[in-house]
C-alpha cells in the first residue's frame, strides 16, 4: 500500500484529493499497489465531504507517520510550505508539488535534499 498525505485543500488540493479518492481502483490497478490518501492537512473544516475523516490540522502527524511515503504539497506560497517540504524530505518522504513560487525560491535546495535523503 502507498499511503499519501496531501498538504492543502484549496482548488488544486481538493482536485488532487478527489482524483485520488474517486479513481482509487483505477489508479491502484495501474501502479500495481493500493493507493490510500491517509491525511489531508488543512486549517479549515470540511465536514460535508465523503472523506472528511482524513482531515488533520497538525503537520507533525504526517511528518512522524512512517507509513506515509508520498506527500503532495499543494498549499501555495513559500511559507510554511518550504519548512514542511524540507522536513518531509529530511525524513525520507517523497514530495510532489504544484507550487511554482516554492520551486522558484527554494527548488535547487529542495532537490539537493531529496537526492541526499531518498
Amino acid at each position: 500500500m502507498i499511503n499519501i498525505a496531501i498538504m492543502g485543500h484549496g482548488v488544486v488540493g481538493s482536485g488532487v484529493a478527489e482524483i485520488l479518492i474517486n479513481n482509487n481502483s483505477r489508479i491502484s490497478e495501474r501502479v500495481k499497489r493500493e493507493v490510500n490518501v491517509k491525511y489531508i492537512l488543512d486549517l479549515r473544516d470540511f465536514d460535508n465531504l465523503s472523506y472528511s475523516d482524513k482531515f488533520i490540522k497538525d503537520f507533525d502527524i504526517i511528518l512522524n507517520d512512517d507509513e506515509v511515503k508520498v506527500v503532495a504539497e499543494v498549499m501555495g506560497g513559500v511559507n510554511p510550505a518550504y519548512d514542511f517540504v524540507k522536513k518531509c524530505l529530511l525524513k525520507g518522504k517523497s514530495v510532489v508539488t504544484s507550487n511554482k513560487e516554492l520551486v522558484a525560491a527554494k527548488g535547487y535546495e529542495l532537490l539537493e535534499l531529496a537526492k541526499e535523503n531518498n
